[in-house]
């Protein structure tokens, strides 16, 4: 059952570069007059449209942030800076992937950013930006590469780019039209974290000009893990040349890095369903601490071909990305043409421990070995010693039962091409822009889910260890202190598959713009082909997932190693289906005066579904196909509305939007299957005011949301959903001086409900950052930045939908605090 909705936006104000013509990148920050500073600038926006132009005289919603407000924020990750554009919600709590985004309403039932298209320099990091533990933001960073960030909410995003229906968010690439350089040394003060950025740009004769830039880091991170979690960095270079009709530009990356993965980790909680306190366990700060430790190292399990492994815990999140792009525009005959192409080898490999339940250790022991059951470490300095006072364990008493998984990202490697012409024509005493283009895009995913459990103690600083379990006969039930090589006894979420996905996209616009009005429409056709294999037991059908294997080779199969999730290699399902979908958007804009204009548009467009629907029951196992086509994709039909001013110092932008929206899914948690419609409404807020030194960013968004109707779950059935807060706030004030520029930057969300059942509230927060920048001398400066200043406890996710009845519950927090400070020179 397919139904439809209807999404209302209203724009922001954006002060981006135009990347569509030959883009110039932001130089960097220099002193202003109080006239120039003050002098109202014209706007050019470029993502998402067909060509660029001034903002108010276009019927969209946009934001951008330049690399010099991008390096003020104090940000640890990538989501910790687009968690500042207004509309678009965050939840920044992974570290440097797999963090959560949407905008406006629309759901976010896993991970990823389903409705939201992550592009790097106008083409998609991935194809399928909500790839289950490989999101789009595993194979991007941003670093002084960085020139800026253009965000596009609801409007003509659904038909400039594929599976982008709320919108788009493009990083701006550097590309060495402004000589010279810049190095940089970051440090944390009160965290383990070095880090070196560098990057140069330079004319290589009158018609020929480079850009080169990247960065390195080592250390433990923002959370006390115990070990060097982050290493690696990345690379990018780009080569111009310009004609006097255009240019082509050559561009190549290579990012390497790993970074730990923060999962949910306990916090006692108390009060009732709609007041709860959050509070720290002992010797466990949920804001500092994590269950990674270095005292757990190795993971073991069988791989895709039932063979055993025993990996590096500590890799983390390991991401590898090896691209090479071309990006070329000129104009011919009065006509624009402009070719994006880029191929990205993408792999790498995904650890992490989620907690399965948490309770006192004594409990845990005898639901694992009955009566009499007996602890001992099974790792870590005390390995071996028994534990005598289970209740004073560590002052807390507890223990966690927690999945470890490797993720293999064997490859998420794509090709995109976007190759678009447009002209201009004068008529009527107007101009008619008529625009043509053809999007063509190739996506593999080929990664493997692999899961063991295990048993740890709940302290933090990194010293967490492994515990073994024996019976009161003294029979270990453990093994070195994992309790099964699956998910507990079951071959749960134990899978391989390898998909091909082939995309075929023509699209085209027109607008025709006459005095104060322009009124455009846009078009797209969506055409996939998906062909592959996928394997595990959870498919059904009498395939068998649970086995023995002697990892010990000790000739004896110990209880936890009778339960071994292995993958039914004899019983493979197809992949093998096309889907095709039309997306449209229409608008019209009136600039009522110079500095005033409103606008309304009307879209629908859809998002192809990807992996998400491989083990549901979307896909006939025997052949492949779908049972139903319309399962390969889901809509949302958007109206959006607004006024936008901008005057001598001031910007203001007021949009209101409603949305319907469709979700087939999988639930991160359980990896069970939702299909669900929903509805969203609000309004949006973004404002900028500058006088002399002084200057004010901020945004607001209002949101009311709920499920319309669930097809699997009726009772779900007009609730709200989970994580989506009524409001949110944005505010970043600074004082620019000669010598000096200093300010905070604070992002605000209201309560939400933990769960869609909407019982246990999760209750707002705010965090503020603070940073003061001081340049002695031409060229050199020195920065402090201070993330989360006051140590805000806020959490972005609580697994228990109510209040536990023992008080444990586990959540995902916000970072504490982190300070850090800078010294970059510029030549």
């Amino acid at each position: 059952m397919k139904k439809h909705l209807l999404l209302l936006s209203v724009a922001p104000f954006a002060l981006a570069t135009p990347a569509f013509a030959e883009d110039k990148p932001a130089a960097p920050a220099q002193p202003q007059t109080e006239a120039q500073a003050e002098a109202p600038e014209k706007e050019v926006f470029s993502t998402g449209v067909a060509k660029g132009r001034d903002i108010l005289d276009s019927a969209i919603s946009t934001s951008s942030l330049k690399e010099a407000e991008v390096q003020k924020l104090g940000a640890r990750s990538l989501a910790e800076i687009l968690r500042t554009l207004p509309g678009i919600r965050v939840e920044a709590s992974s570290g440097d992937g797999n963090s959560n985004y949407t905008i406006r309403g629309l759901p976010l039932a896993s991970g990823g950013s389903k409705y939201l298209q992550i592009e790097e320099d106008g083409l998609p990091v991935l194809e399928f930006g909500d790839v289950f533990n490989a999101s789009s933001d595993n194979f991007i960073r941003a670093d002084l590469n960085l020139a800026a960030i253009e965000a596009i909410r609801g409007g003509s995003a659904s038909t400039f780019a594929s599976n982008s229906p709320g919108g788009v968010i493009n990083l701006i690439s550097k590309t060495g039209d402004t000589e010279g350089g810049t190095i940089q040394a970051t440090a944390g003060l009160d965290y383990g974290e070095k880090r070196v950025d560098f990057e140069y740009g330079s004319k290589l004769s009158d018609n020929l000009r480079f850009h080169v830039g990247g960065f390195y880091r080592s250390g433990e991170g923002p959370r006390d893990i115990g070990y060097n979690g982050y290493r690696g960095g990345q690379v990018k270079f780009n080569v111009t040349r310009s004609f006097d009709n255009g240019f082509v530009r050559l561009y190549a990356k290579l990012l390497d890095d790993r970074s730990p993965q923060y999962v949910p980790a306990p916090v006692l909680i108390s009060g009732t369903n709609d007041k709860p306190k959050f509070t720290k366990i002992a010797n466990f700060d949920p804001s500092k601490d994590s269950l990674l430790s270095s005292n757990i190292g190795t993971f073991l399990s069988l791989d895709r071909d039932n063979q055993p492994i025993a990996e590096n815990f500590h890799d983390g999140l390991h991401a590898i990305s090896k691209s090479v792009g071309l990006e070329a525009q000129f104009e011919i005959a009065g006509f624009s043409f402009t070719e994006r192409a880029r191929y990205s080898a993408n792999s790498g490999d995904l650890f992490r421990a989620v907690p399965g339940s948490i309770t006192t250790a004594s409990a845990l022991a005898t639901t694992t070995g009955g009566a009499g059951a007996t602890l001992r470490y099974a790792s870590g300095p005390n390995m071996g010693q028994a534990i005598t006072n289970p209740g004073g364990l560590n002052g807390n008493g507890l223990l966690a039962s927690v999945y470890l998984a490797k993720v293999k990202l064997h490859s998420l490697n794509n090709f995109t091409n976007d190759l678009r012409a447009n002209r201009v024509w004068k008529l009527g005493g107007g101009d008619l822009t008529v625009t043509a283009g053809v999007y063509k895009a190739m996506q593999t995913i080929d990664m493997d889910w692999l899961y063991s459990t295990a048993i740890q103690d709940v302290v933090g600083g990194g010293n967490s260890s492994l515990v073994d379990v024996a019976n009161a006969g003294g029979t270990t039930l453990t093994q070195n202190g994992y309790s099964a090589f699956a998910i507990s006894n079951l071959s749960l979420l134990h899978r391989a598959f390898n998909v091909d996905y082939d995309i075929t996209a023509p699209y085209g616009s027109i607008n025709y713009r006459f005095g104060k009005i322009a009124i455009g429409g846009s078009v797209r056709y969506d055409m996939g082909s998906v062909n592959g294999t996928v394997f595990g037991a959870d498919l059904g059908g009498g395939r068998v997932g649970i086995t023995s294997f002697d990892f010990n080779r000790d000739g004896v199969i110990s209880q936890a190693e009778s339960r071994t999730a292995m993958m039914p290699l004899t019983q493979p399902s197809p992949v093998n289906y096309d889907y095709k979908y039309l997306s449209y958007s229409a608008g019209i804009n009136y600039r009522i005066a110079e500095e005033l204009a409103v606008f309304a548009r009307y879209s629908r467009g859809a998002r192809a579904n990807a992996d998400k629907i491989l083990f549901t029951s979307a896909i006939n196992y025997n052949s492949g196909d779908l049972f139903n086509p319309e399962s390969a994709y889901d809509t949302v039909k958007q109206l959006e509305g607004g006024v936008k001013f901008r005057q001598a110092g001031l910007a203001l932008n007021l949009v209101g939007f409603l949305a319907d929206s469709e979700d087939q899914n999988i639930q991160s948690g359980s990896g069970l299957g939702t299909s669900r419609l929903y509805r969203a409404y609000g309004a949006e807020f973004e404002g900028s005011f500058r006088r002399g030194p002084f200057s004010l960013n901020a945004g607001a968004t209002w949101t009311k949301a709920k499920i319309t109707e669930d097809l699997l779950n009726a009772a779900i059935t007009g609730l709200e959903p989970r994580h989506q807060p009524e409001w949110s706030f944005q505010l970043m004030p600074q004082i620019d001086t000669k010598w000096a520029t200093f300010g905070a930057s604070s992002v605000t969300i209201t309560s939400s409900y933990a769960q869609d059942t909407d019982q246990l509230k999760m209750p707002g927060f705010t965090v503020v950052n603070a940073f003061v920048q001081f340049r002695p001398t031409e060229g050199v400066q020195l920065s402090v930045n201070a993330n989360n200043v006051f140590n805000t406890l806020g959490y972005f996710e609580i697994s228990q939908a109510t209040m536990p009845a023992n008080g444990i519950a586990w959540g995902r927090a916000v970072n504490g605090r982190t300070i850090s400070s800078s010294l970059r020179f510029s030549f």
